[in-house]
């Protein structure tokens, strides 16, 4: 049985860019929705006992839906800090992003560019490509995930509406630009880290570190 995992930090911290009632109907309601539902999805099947990075990788429709919303969620809110600080970025993550990107500063702008234009619900995403080894902008319909296709995530924001409805409506592009106030850069960088020692395994050991 899975479980909803707790957020790190105070979610009255957030001022005006995500409310305390904001957190509690994402997370507590919307979040512990997919959770509930997977396991009543998986309730008698073959992935009754497997663990959910298992599931989003071999699973197809409702299944895979709520799986890959877990975790999809729970990196958007490792996403997250009340205290962003660039200073916690490692040198190797703000070298390969100002190698892609030219600076964070227009880093910030394609991202924000790109995950204004996502057509409906979904999600926007900085990623590590395993394949060609670079830092990557990449954009995912409804519960669409990277990690079924050979890229670390490190970086998301949820443009669901329900994501941020609540505190600014449907003004995404407010939203967006308040989330750069609120990125855990340490988070961001140390995905980066273990990207480059471990691979997919990476992600699969972050899941496993929430959902044993």
């Amino acid at each position: 049985m899975f479980k909803l995992r707790t957020l790190p930090y105070d979610t009255t911290a957030f001022g005006k860019f995500l409310s305390e009632e904001a957190f509690s109907y994402h997370h507590g309601k919307h979040h512990k929705t997919y959770v509930d539902n997977l396991n009543k999805l998986i309730k008698d099947t073959e992935f009754e006992n497997k663990d959910l990075f298992f599931i989003i990788k071999n699973s197809s429709a409702g299944l895979f839906n709520n799986a890959a919303q877990i975790y999809n969620h729970d990196f958007y809110f490792d996403c997250l800090s009340p205290k962003s600080d660039e200073s916690k970025m490692n040198a190797a993550f703000k070298t390969a992003l100002e190698k892609e990107f030219n600076s964070l500063s227009e880093f910030k702008t394609e991202f924000i560019k790109g995950a204004s234009g996502v057509f409906g619900s979904g999600w926007f995403w900085l990623v590590y490509d395993l394949k060609d080894k670079k830092l990557k902008l990449l954009s995912t319909p409804n519960a669409a995930t990277p990690i079924t296709e050979e890229k670390v995530p490190l970086l998301v924001a949820d443009v669901w509406e329900h994501a941020y409805y609540i505190n600014h409506r449907n003004a995404r592009a407010a939203y967006l630009e308040a989330f750069f106030e609120y990125v855990n850069w340490e988070f961001v960088a140390k995905a980066y880290e273990w990207a480059l020692k471990e691979g997919e395994g990476s992600i699969q050991f972050y899941i496993n570190e929430l959902h044993s």
